[in-house]
């Protein structure tokens, strides 16, 4: 990678249990940095890592040697939006909810009860309703209601995915799409269970 870039990359890798084993100039303004890490923990980390690069960073992997647990690894510290209907999502209800985080549906999208629609940007679980449409009233101004324009939303992939999850989600992958969702789908039942594991 670049030279700039090698202290951030450091930063992160050390973050998650990575041990820097070397670091020496390649010449041309490039550094070389060779790290032992835990492959759970390199889990999607590709993406972040061209990101903290600019690009211009390579990423090699090769396995090592068996070795003990290193420990947690820290996931992810927002919440998710979390449906909380069956059926298509409506565009009003998400113009809505782009002010809580970004996306992960677009749309006419088919949701379900406890299906992880989007990121919370802040650190808690919120429970929303993608399927709520504008009330209609007798009067109606001129073109306000087709002209909603929403962000495109962030489309995972199923290595960052299972990054992302957390211990209570689940990655669930069918032949035509890749979901996130609850492992209780019931909210009443998730409290419960948020309950039973703080105690």
């Amino acid at each position: 990678m670049d030279e700039a870039y090698s202290g951030v990359v450091v930063e992160k890798l050390g973050a998650r249990r990575g041990e820097l084993m070397e670091m020496r100039s390649s010449g041309g303004g490039k550094q070389r940095l060779v790290f032992h890490a835990p492959s759970r923990a390199l889990i999607g980390y590709h993406g972040e890592f061209l990101t903290d690069t600019r690009g211009t960073g390579v990423l090699h992997r090769l396995f090592h040697a068996y070795a003990p647990d290193r420990g947690p690894i820290e996931n992810r510290r927002r919440g998710v939006i979390i449906s909380t209907s069956q059926g298509n999502a409506v565009a009003y209800a998400l113009w809505n909810l782009e002010d809580r985080g970004a996306l992960f549906i677009a749309p006419g999208e088919k949701v379900y009860g406890g299906m992880i629609i989007g990121e919370h940007s802040k650190g808690q679980d919120i429970d929303a309703n993608p399927l709520k449409s504008k009330q209609l009233t007798n009067m109606r101004a001129a073109g306000t209601d087709e002209n909603i324009l929403l962000t495109p939303p962030v489309r995972m992939t199923l290595e960052r995915a299972i990054a992302y999850v957390d211990d209570d989600e689940l990655v669930e992958v069918t032949p035509k799409s890749l979901r996130l969702r609850k492992r209780w789908l019931d909210p009443i039942e998730r409290k419960r269970r948020a309950k039973r594991n703080a105690a």
